[in-house]
């Protein structure tokens, strides 16, 4: 059976509207103060950013956990461009994902972010029809502090064949 997600939606003055989830939390919605609004809560295309980044999240940490690394420290960040001319969609997503632990290693890293971004996130398998997502990966040894880069995950429209797989 189909999973079902419920939300609903009410005025709250000016550009900020309020959202409630089917599981009862709340957020404001509005636009900055360069686009008529008070800035008294992320706007409706930050939070499609802000969903990837916490799916992505909820995928890899576990599958980390999974294939026994010792993450100590998980931080991720999205930048998105949208389309010039309406419906304004992300054309391209830059998510960086900064994995810091003990002996990590980087082809477990990398595999953690690849199996998000290809399986099991459900909000980047719905951007990535319109939108390259572009996963840098940067491992940091939590003794040392020494940064390691790993090969990106791309997926998406504009992905090159072959590469994210």
């Amino acid at each position: 059976m189909a999973s079902e997600k419920f939300a609903t939606m009410r005025y709250a003055g000016g550009n900020k509207f309020t959202a409630r989830s089917g599981s009862g939390h709340e957020i404001t919605m509005d636009t900055s103060l360069d686009d008529g609004g008070e800035n008294a809560g992320p706007s409706p295309m930050e939070l499609p950013l802000m969903a990837l980044l916490g799916c992505t999240g909820m995928d890899v940490i576990p599958v980390l956990h999974k294939m026994r690394q010792d993450v100590t420290d998980y931080t991720s960040s999205a930048h998105g461009i949208r389309a010039e001319t309406h419906p304004k969609v992300f054309v391209s997503i830059a998510v960086e994902h900064v994995v810091t632990g003990n002996d990590l290693n980087p082809d477990s890293v990398r595999r953690a972010v690849e199996l998000s971004a290809t399986r099991y996130c459900s909000v980047g398998g719905m951007l990535r029809l319109s939108a390259t997502i572009t996963h840098t990966i940067t491992m940091v040894d939590a003794a040392s502090g020494a940064r390691t880069s790993i090969d990106p995950v791309v997926v998406g429209p504009a992905a090159v064949a072959g590469e994210g797989q």
